[in-house]
């Protein structure tokens, strides 16, 4: 399995970040993504990926610290995805359900973000809440001046941004959420989503999946978020898990085979 989501660098696994490796590893979790959230995090970020075969890592700015990071620059990105580790650039996006950064800094930074994907050639990791008709027209509008591969993480967003990400020729990436009893809009989103434009991932520590709800998510729940996608669309669980994971090796086609 690939877990294409992970939030490693903070305090929350500081203590037992081995042990936690160990148990992925142990359930078959054999790649994963460190997400970067903030500039100021890369190193760290960037350092888990030097330090372990198997897992590589994005650049970018979370659309909550985009107030931050008001001077980020698309060679601040570009520069940092010189790096083989970087596989992706992001995580970025509009989050106007908290409003922690003003919609203009959002949006600022999500283009910055889109042109640096367009330059490195790697796919663009896409945080949306309550921002979903903005999004669609933002990716639209940027995608016209030149392409690149949108990736909607943890989605829960609507049927028409799905699609338009998906005519984009974008992935949709699925966490526990779709396994949460209220999460019943979500499945209905997925259920649509071809096979082949789908991949996973736990964005933990946070979104447990059942069984696990309730504790810190680490890699080694990935299975329940496969099981949770298998039982939606009626497939077995190891179709699930190949077919996942060859989409998100075709995705961050920088990762060796």
């Amino acid at each position: 399995m690939f877990d294409t989501h992970v939030n490693l660098h903070g305090e929350t696994f500081a203590d037992d970040l081995g042990d936690v490796l160990t148990r992925a590893d142990e359930a078959g979790v054999k790649r994963m993504l460190a997400i970067c959230d903030r500039l100021d995090n890369f190193e760290a970020v960037r350092s888990i990926a030097q330090a372990h075969p198997g897992i590589w890592c994005s650049i970018g700015v979370h659309p909550h610290h985009s107030k931050d990071f008001t001077d980020l620059s698309v060679n601040d990105l570009v520069n940092g995805a010189t790096d083989p580790n970087v596989v992706a650039i992001g995580e970025t996006g509009l989050d106007f359900h908290y409003g922690y950064s003003a919609e203009d800094a959002q949006i600022n930074s999500l283009r910055t973000h889109v042109e640096a994907a367009r330059q490195t050639g790697l796919p663009l990791i896409l945080h949306t809440r309550e921002a979903d008709e903005m999004m669609g027209d933002i990716l639209e509008e940027e995608f016209e001046k030149g392409s690149f591969v949108p990736l909607l993480h943890c989605y829960t967003g609507g049927a028409r941004l799905a699609q338009r990400g998906l005519d984009l020729g974008g992935f949709v990436s699925v966490s526990g959420i779709l396994s949460f009893k209220s999460a019943r809009e979500v499945r209905e989103v997925i259920a649509d989503v071809p096979m082949d434009r789908l991949i996973l991932e736990t964005d933990c520590p946070y979104l447990a999946p059942v069984p696990m709800r309730g504790r810190r998510n680490e890699p080694s729940y990935l299975i329940h978020v496969a099981e949770a996608l298998a039982s939606l669309k009626s497939i077995p669980l190891d179709d699930v898990l190949k077919t996942t994971t060859d989409n998100a090796m075709r995705l961050f086609s920088r990762i060796p085979n």
